[in-house]
């Protein structure tokens, strides 16, 4: 098992929309483990494919970690392969996001409170599961991530202008990150 450096800000991978996985096989399941090794390294709670500079529709996510002081239930490591939102409802809610795609960013995203999806799971079984809470935000963070979307996109124009400065030095390569990311040219 590896980490592995994560994309950053303004690469091309992070707003392309994923293709479906076709196939179960070593590869993948290394890869998942590789993601897994990567997301625990950075202290994330959510790591999607597109941020390894991997085009396909897969994310790993434990967000046990920032549940454990809510009433919310621990749902462990997941694997999400080829998942598909069937349904956002519950009351809207504004917490603070943060992506190890964009290291030291973070603002308020409004998001519905539960979320249905449908995916496979790391050995390729039909799952569905009903999250709400810190687990609901964290799969519609990284399912967005499948789609080409980024949490700062969600913020209003003058939201991203005060986060300009940090949003260039990332995009340069010039602020300091401590987990490995691929260099800027």
């Amino acid at each position: 098992m590896s980490v592995l450096p994560i994309v950053t800000y303004n690469d091309p991978v992070l707003r392309k929309k994923t293709k479906p996985v076709e196939e179960n096989n070593k590869e993948l399941q290394t890869l998942i483990d590789d993601m897994f090794d990567t997301m625990y390294n950075s202290q994330g709670v959510g790591l999607a494919a597109p941020q390894i500079g991997k085009e396909i529709q897969l994310f790993v996510m434990d967000a046990d970690g920032i549940t454990e002081e809510t009433e919310e239930e621990d749902l462990g490591p997941l694997v999400f392969i080829n998942p598909q939102i069937e349904e956002k409802s519950g009351e809207k809610i504004k917490l603070e996001e943060g992506c190890l795609s964009i290291p030291d960013v973070r603002d308020d995203v409004v998001r519905p409170d539960k979320v249905v999806v449908e995916y496979l799971d790391r050995n390729f079984e039909k799952k569905k599961i009903t999250a709400t809470g810190w687990s609901s935000r964290v799969i519609q963070h990284e399912y967005d991530h499948l789609q080409g979307v980024l949490f700062v996109d969600y913020l209003s124009a003058f939201k991203r202008r005060l986060h300009r400065s940090l949003l260039k030095k990332i995009d340069k390569g010039t602020l300091e990150i401590e987990y490995p990311v691929v260099p800027k040219d």
